[in-house]
């Protein structure tokens, strides 16, 4: 063989390896686009999500606004601290109890005889 030859058939594997470079560059382009767009579509849906969850437990969580001022605790009795945590505690035990009840309405399932009797004793 001539020594052309040996820079023709040089050329064209340097061409080929090129070609295939690119070839493989595309089909990663592709893939990476794919699921870039498939994140942002799941990145949307999560965050409708949680913006629903959001609004829900703002609906849910009204709370009346409290009249304590800071730095009040260190002035009261004990008994009155403790007064004030037992109707706190209460107060969320109820709001779970109601949301329990609500919740399991919506999604029409049965009943809890406790939670029946404690929503009849409140009133």
């Amino acid at each position: 063989m001539s020594w052309w030859s040996w820079i023709l058939l040089w050329i064209a594997l340097v061409a080929l390896s090129l070609l295939f470079i690119a070839w493989l560059a595309l089909r990663i382009w592709r893939a990476a686009s794919t699921t870039m767009r498939a994140a942002s579509e799941v990145g949307e849906e999560l965050g409708a999500y949680w913006d629903g969850q959001v609004k829900l437990a703002q609906d849910e969580h009204v709370t009346s606004e409290r009249f304590v001022t800071p730095g009040s605790a260190v002035f009261a009795t004990p008994e009155q601290m403790k007064d004030d945590y037992l109707a706190a505690k209460e107060d969320r035990q109820f709001v779970r109890l109601q949301r329990r009840v609500a919740r399991r309405k919506e999604r029409g399932q049965l009943q809890s005889l406790r939670d029946i009797t404690a929503l009849e004793d409140v009133g």
